[in-house]
């Protein structure tokens, strides 16, 4: 899990390295051109294929896990002229199954990191519409939950070396994504910052295509693989719903 985290956070620190050069490069003769672009929030629905890691769950006695197929995202919204580029990071919430009282658990989540570089071909200053290409960066995160060998003991040093079935596997993947976005610009009031007029909208839209899941890594423990994998690959459609805070800065 840990190991897990600090790839996600390393892929989250080069997303923002590369949105500083980005907005770097526009803030350049300070604001020698307008600097555009969104803060946005995302619901995106895309199916999950978990029906090869259940089997393996079941062979073992471990009750099925059920799908999460919603994803819940922080996105960053760029504009270069026709030019868009939108990077993010998510996650999908925790599935559970119990067993044995309660005191055998598993848990099931899901990651990502993704960035997606599109063309407005609308003439309209109201909306936006383009298609675009991205690539994601996901992992899947199973937690097991032994309570009934973890609490036989009271006593810290036995504790240590206690036999117990809890442990912590991921399964890295990466995937490109194809597809078509469409905002709406809803007007806010313009604000004055000393030369600088800051104009706002809300934009609310929505992101439609298909995921295909290039690449899906046999599962690991502390960055060890594990032979005969559950990998079955999660391509699939996906459609997102957005609402954020946008903003073009101009200057006079």
């Amino acid at each position: 899990m840990i190991i897990m985290f600090k790839k996600l956070t390393l892929l989250a620190t080069a997303g923002m390295v590369l949105g500083a050069a980005t907005v770097n490069a526009q803030s350049n003769d300070m604001f020698g051109r307008n600097v555009e672009g969104a803060a946005q929030i995302q619901v995106t629905y895309r199916s999950a294929n978990i029906t090869p890691l259940n089997q393996a769950l079941n062979r073992d006695g471990i009750p099925s896990i059920s799908n999460n197929d919603v994803w819940f995202n922080l996105s960053m919204h760029h504009e270069h002229k026709k030019w868009i580029m939108e990077d993010g990071l998510g996650f999908t919430p925790v599935a559970t199954s119990t067993a044995n009282n309660g005191n055998f658990k598993t848990h099931y989540n899901q990651y990502q990191v993704y960035g997606r570089m599109g063309y407005d071909i609308s003439q309209n200053s109201m909306y936006k519409l383009y298609p675009f290409v991205g690539a994601n960066f996901s992992a899947a995160v199973l937690n097991i939950e032994d309570r009934a060998r973890e609490q036989t003991t009271s006593d810290f040093a036995t504790e240590l070396t206690n036999q117990t079935a809890s442990k912590t596997l991921y399964q890295p993947n990466f995937g490109i994504e194809a597809g078509v976005g469409f905002d709406y610009l809803i007007k806010v009031k313009s604000k004055q910052v000393d030369c600088l007029t800051i104009k706002r909208n809300i934009p609310i839209g929505i992101r439609a295509g298909y995921y295909f899941n290039t690449y899906a890594s046999d599962w690991k423990i502390d960055n060890y693989g594990l032979a005969n994998s559950p990998n079955g690959k999660q391509s699939a459609v996906f459609l997102s719903f957005n609402i954020g805070l946008g903003y073009e800065i101009q200057k006079p």
